[in-house]
């Protein structure tokens, strides 16, 4: 990633009668500035000093004065653009109202007027610390697309933050990101690697539950010179409680929705088996454990090269496939499949998909909305692990252990 990508400050210059609190909230400690405060006979006092430099855009900027009033106070980057600010009601005191820019240099002046007279102008000009680098942090669910804000999801929805840089400080960064629920519910981060960290709660969240996330990591050193470029938030609702049961003792899959079963859908899951392709063992289960669903489109091109077996070779393919919901991140869907009807519900011939016959498909992708459960039983293979979209196979205290700060 450049090291050029900066963030600019918002041009607006409004002066308002109103208090401002803007508190350092660096992850670690922020680069001292240099210079010091600039105090002169008049009384006005401009901190950060003229001269000060690597200043943390989050930290303090203050304008003072001991004696009267500040009349006028304006802030400018380098480009001229001015930077909104707001004075204290006693309008002895002036902070700027807005998140300051990485690699800026901003240029304060400030006028005012105590018994004596007038007083100032005062001038001081500093400039912000340059990142070696940035990192954006995108909060999407587990199939890759944004959790939109607004949206509906299911009970088993897993928050997924991913930075589109490796993260050299997994705690400063993970201390950055906030989930809060109503009603509350106990939940973790669970780092799948150096890019994507997963949370969920202990249990399924109940229907209705509103979750916010938050990821602050604008001005926070996140390890090794990487700072945050922005901070991203989301806010989403829980729906209904969607959770279906595929079982291969009975080739049926339940759907139950609030508790209620509302659908027994016939399926031909994985026939089994495994072979060696190309040196790399390729098998055929629908593996045991716990899904959500992840996304899905119709139709889908689905092509047995993508997963290392070839199309030419005998039990290769690449065809269109309708009504597709997909349910792991190496390719196991739930979807039509009208040649295999006949073993939906006796026998399993798929290579790992869910057969169902078209209408089940096309009922089933209407009704299913990202993070719904889908829970596979009784079938062979080596379980569902979290990398596959196994979030919620993992027991709860070694999900904890994937924390960086437990």
């Amino acid at each position: 990633m450049s090291s050029r990508r900066f963030r600019s400050s918002v041009a607006a210059g409004v002066v308002l009668v109103t208090v401002l609190v803007v508190a350092a909230c660096s992850s670690s400690a922020p680069q001292q500035a240099t210079g010091s405060a600039e105090q002169v006979p008049a009384g006005i006092s401009i901190s950060p000093g003229d001269g000060a430099s690597k200043v943390d855009p989050l930290g303090p900027v203050r304008v003072s004065t001991g004696d009267g009033q500040l009349t006028s106070v304006t802030m400018t980057n380098e480009q001229g653009k001015a930077v909104e600010g707001i004075l204290t009601p006693d309008k002895t005191a002036w902070k700027p109202a807005e998140p300051l820019g990485y690699g800026r240099t901003y240029t304060v002046t400030a006028e005012g007027l105590s018994i004596t007279g007038r007083t100032g102008p005062t001038t001081a000009t500093f400039s912000t610390l340059t990142p070696n680098n940035q990192t954006k942090v995108y909060l999407n669910t587990t199939g890759g697309t944004p959790l939109k804000d607004g949206g509906t999801f299911g009970v088993g929805t897993v928050i997924v933050a991913h930075f589109d840089e490796d993260i050299p400080d997994r705690a400063a960064a993970e201390k950055r990101l906030v989930v809060t629920t109503t009603p509350v519910v106990e939940g973790a981060w669970y780092w799948v690697d150096n890019r994507n960290a997963h949370w969920r709660p202990q249990q399924y969240y109940a229907p209705g539950t509103k979750v916010s996330v938050t990821a602050n990591i604008f001005g926070a050193e996140l390890g090794k010179g990487l700072f945050g470029q922005e901070d991203s938030k989301t806010s989403f609702t829980i729906g209904p409680s969607h959770v279906s049961i595929a079982d291969d003792n009975t080739k049926q899959v339940q759907v139950f929705e609030n508790g209620n079963l509302i659908r027994t859908l016939p399926t031909s899951m994985g026939m089994g088996g495994s072979e060696v392709v190309g040196g790399k063992t390729i098998t055929f289960w629908t593996q045991p454990g716990v899904y959500t669903v992840m996304d899905k489109a119709n139709p889908v091109i689905m092509d047995s090269s993508t997963f290392g077996l070839p199309v030419n070779s005998r039990l290769g393919y690449k065809e269109s496939i309708n009504w597709a919901t997909r349910i792991s991140t190496d390719g196991i869907y739930l979807h039509e499949l009208a040649s295999s009807v006949w073993a939906q519900g006796n026998t399993n011939t798929s290579h790992g998909c869910l057969n169902l016959s078209p209408a089940n498909a096309q009922w089933f992708f209407d009704f299913a909305v990202p993070g719904d459960i889908v829970e596979v039983r009784n079938t062979g293979g080596a379980p569902l692990e979290v990398w596959q979209n196994g979030d919620w196979g993992l027991p709860w205290d070694q999900w904890q252990q994937g924390s960086a700060l437990h």
